[in-house]
């Protein structure tokens, strides 16, 4: 007979009889935006389970599908156990178990010889998921001495923040909770950044508006939307541009805001004339009606927020421009920096606004080399701007021209080779690559290329300092010992650093000395933090209340909002960059009638699924499940006039690539637009972007909006 223990031990109840204790951790499977909070179920040094922390202020116990699978992921069969040495050719993923003192000798004998030959921005370093160790990476890498230091902010979020910057912030959030309009832009809800559908059901509850514009039907447009756009993808621009003229038409404009507090407004206001409701409607697949109520609840249901998403608009190559032709509806309506509308905030730490500013940037640049000289500098000049990173969408192209000098070794943690288009340029680039180290729970397609691998662990098996919005910040700690020899990240660089012999007393003393000096004066310390399971608020921060902005200026050259940008009126001549945010086709770096005719699909790849983040989650078991192989959304028109039926094998191909997928047949999508999730190694949607489909104000790469085509596989014997 079963004891009662036993039975409490089946049922995963914690207790001294069970000896299963609930420790506190946190989620980084997506990253930075969140962090859910974590209940962490532990027995005998093993995960049973994981449940979101009722008591956390940020989630509040809620997790989503992804952050479920924690114990999944970290459990995963294939996590590298040990440094591994690559022993067959790239790619074959034939490998040797090394020490850790043998891993490490080699490295920094490897980097240290190509600085001795090359010079020091000859060893590229680049970053994937997670964000944490950033700020401690970026001035290990600027020890080193090379100014050639990149993460996955070049394809993703930091586009919208240059289209911010140079209109009137660094960043604003949606004020749901005193907003009566949301404005959704591309916005899902249900399948990513989950929290925000719980904000948005509570204002359609409350009786407030919801307007969702998005190039497929989603649940959040099914359930909460009182207006939904079902655009023809790539046309956000043309549609923003078009919802101004209607609005400057009626006189719906805050015209108290326009003449205070904005700069270029009748150059502005001149150019929407362009896009009259005829021009707007047909360019964008909506109709008049539609886009006419939309503007109109949007100007005159205030005050009204909008979603920003962090890549799903500006992942094309009008993708910036769009941005801004987004963000000048706030200024029309006087919808940014009021209660209600979006606010400007300023970052703490990792992107993250609460309310204290840091060290953060300070800490690493004071070790900067000259970063005017990182590879593609004078290709992207708003991004360079901003940015103390190299755009890494142009490193395959640097690699194999050598342009603007030789590259040697890259160094990467967590790099992943599906963040980049075109990805067979880049498995070519490194046959010119002397040396290629990665960090990686797991042996990816991009480890595989490797020459060293080193084993980096989980959010759970780690401690890391992390901030919310609200004013808090907390130091997790780990809910079981890393699995097997894995390290976390920043030991892995602590100790490197060693055998590169780093005169940097501060980075010496470790990852929480730099946290303390990065958040010094915020009224705590590391030892503060970690004698706390939960986030603790900073005393010393304190809230960006609205009109901050309207008071003691925007961050813009005019310190106003600027519909025409005179951050981008310095390269206007130079470059042939726009200061206002006119729209163009997101094929216009490519308007050959026969490439339309040859590819005549509208492709956007990487749309997010509930079941997986990129391609973090899609070997765990329970991800698998859910969609068990790759697929192609196309429309079932579309699919009979191919002869495609549900099921079938297909290809889905450009000038630079295809993959091999099955047909998925859905109404939820326009006629001639197809879309294909990203992620999977069997199909790598990204290798049919080329490297020129890049904006040309922030390098972006135009996965959202590409040219291709798709046809029926041949049956194989």
């Amino acid at each position: 007979m079963t004891s009662e223990s036993e039975k409490r031990i089946k049922a995963k109840i914690p207790g001294k009889d069970t000896g299963i204790e609930i420790k506190k951790g946190m989620c980084s499977i997506c990253s930075p935006g969140n962090h859910c909070g974590l209940d962490v179920y532990v027995k005998d040094g093993k995960i049973l389970k994981v449940e979101g922390t009722k008591e956390h202020p940020y989630n509040h116990g809620l997790i989503c599908t992804k952050g479920a699978m924690n114990k999944s992921y970290i459990y995963r069969k294939d996590r590298i156990r040990t440094p591994l040495r690559r022993v067959g050719k790239r790619g074959e993923g034939k490998f040797e178990a090394i020490s850790w003192e043998e891993a490490y000798q080699e490295i920094a004998e490897k980097l240290n010889q190509a600085k001795a030959e090359y010079g020091a921005n000859s060893v590229v370093f680049t970053s994937g998921y997670c964000k944490w160790y950033r700020p401690y990476y970026h001035r290990f890498i600027y020890d080193f001495g090379s100014c050639n230091y990149s993460t996955d902010d070049c394809s993703c979020y930091r586009a919208t923040v240059l289209a911010g910057e140079c209109t009137f912030s660094r960043d604003a959030g949606p004020d749901m909770k005193n907003t009566n309009t949301y404005l959704g832009w591309a916005w899902s809800g249900a399948y990513s950044n989950h929290l925000s559908y719980l904000g948005a059901k509570a204002l359609k509850e409350r009786g407030g508006k919801i307007i969702i514009i998005d190039s497929r039907i989603t649940p959040a447009s099914e359930k909460l939307a009182d207006i939904f756009l079902h655009i023809k993808a790539g046309t956000d621009g043309a549609l923003a541009l078009g919802m101004a003229k209607i609005i400057i038409d009626n006189g719906w404009t805050d015209k108290e805001f326009i003449g205070q507090y904005t700069f270029g407004y009748q150059e502005y206001a001149e150019m929407v004339k362009e896009y009259d409701l005829d021009r707007t409607a047909e360019i964008t697949g909506l109709s008049k009606a539609d886009i006419f109520e939309a503007a109109k609840v949007y100007a005159t249901n205030g005050p009204a927020c909008t979603y920003f998403g962090p890549s799903n608009i500006t992942q094309q190559y009008n993708g910036f421009q769009t941005m801004r032709s987004i963000m000048c509806l706030q200024g029309l309506t006087g919808n940014i920096d009021r209660k209600g509308g979006n606010i400007p905030g300023k970052a703490t730490y990792l992107c993250r606004p609460a309310g204290f500013q840091s060290r953060e940037m300070e800490y690493y640049m004071s070790k900067a080399p000259d970063l005017t000289k990182m590879i593609s500098y004078s290709k992207f000049p708003i991004w360079y701007r901003y940015c103390h990173e190299f755009q890494a969408m142009t490193l395959s192209d640097a690699i194999l021209a050598e342009d603007p000098y030789p590259l040697k070794a890259i160094f990467g943690l967590g790099m992943n080779f599906k963040m980049y288009p075109e990805t067979s340029k880049m498995i070519k680039a490194l046959e010119k690559i002397d040396f290629f180290v990665n960090t990686d729970l797991f042996m990816t397609y991009t480890c595989k290329y490797a020459d060293i691998v080193l084993p980096c662990c989980s959010s759970l098996e780690r401690g890391e300092f992390k901030v919310y919005p609200g004013g808090y910040g907390v130091y997790t700690k780990p809910c079981i010992e890393p699995l097997y020899e894995s390290k976390s990240d920043t030991d892995i660089l602590h100790e490197l650093a060693g055998y590169l012999n780093f005169d940097d007393p501060l980075f010496m003393k470790g990852y929480e000395a730099s946290v303390d000096y990065i958040m010094d004066g915020c009224g705590l310390t590391v030892e503060d933090f970690k004698k706390s399971d939960l986030p603790l608020k900073l005393p010393n921060a304190v809230l960006r209340a609205p009109g901050t902005c309207r008071k003691e200026g925007f961050n813009t050259p005019s310190g106003k909002f600027e519909f025409y940008s005179q951050t981008v009126a310095e390269f206007q001549d130079t470059y042939g960059l726009d200061p206002l945010p006119r729209y163009k086709s997101c094929f216009a770096d490519d308007d050959n009638p026969k490439q339309a005719e040859e590819y005549p699909f509208f492709l956007s790849a990487g749309t997010r699924i509930p079941n997986t983040l990129h391609s973090r989650l899609h070997e765990v078991p329970w991800s698998r499940a859910v969609r068990r192989e790759p697929v192609v959304e196309i429309h079932p028109d579309d699919a009979k006039r191919l002869g495609i039926e549900a099921g079938d094998t297909v290809i889905v191909y450009s000038a630079v690539g295809e993959v091999r997928v099955k047909a998925m047949l859905t109404s939820k999508i326009n006629p001639m637009n197809v879309q294909v999730a990203h992620g999977y190694s069997e199909a790598n949607i990204s290798q049919l972007i080329s490297t020129k489909h890049l904006d040309p104000y922030s390098g972006f790469p135009g996965y959202k909006a590409a040219r291709c085509n798709i046809k029926k596989a041949e049956v194989k014997d």
